[in-house]
């Protein structure tokens, strides 16, 4: 494997809540997104989900209360936890999650991306 250059990976795609997938390790897909606006209220019933801000901020709204994310943070949404990320314009975001965790896990709208649609960069 080569090394990766992240900020060059976000350079080559400008479409919002669609994961790319730039590594993997132990069952775990490292994907990269950008967001702007809302993406849907859902949960992932057997998968924590780990979020990285790299550029903007990003706004996990859970049912207890937001955590807000600014470049440089992190936080693990705990499997089972209804969240919606909400992010500024042009927010670039790392996930780390196993490679069965559903776009959107069982909500499907018109922003989930299938995990066949998740393509590698």
């Amino acid at each position: 494997m080569k090394k990766i250059n992240i900020a060059e990976k976000f350079e080559l795609f400008t479409e919002q809540w669609t994961p790319k997938v730039i590594a993997q390790s132990n069952g775990q897909l490292v994907k990269i997104a950008k967001g702007s606006g809302e993406l849907v209220w859902h949960k992932h019933d057997n998968e924590d989900e780990l979020f990285i801000v790299f550029k903007g901020q990003l706004t996990l709204q859970l049912k207890a209360g937001n955590i807000v994310l600014n470049a440089g943070e992190m936080y693990v949404v705990p499997k089972g936890v209804e969240h919606c990320p909400k992010a500024q314009a042009d927010t670039h975001f790392m996930m780390v999650e196993p490679s069965t965790t559903a776009h959107t896990g069982e909500t499907v709208s018109d922003l989930t991306v299938s995990a066949e649609q998740q393509e590698w960069i």
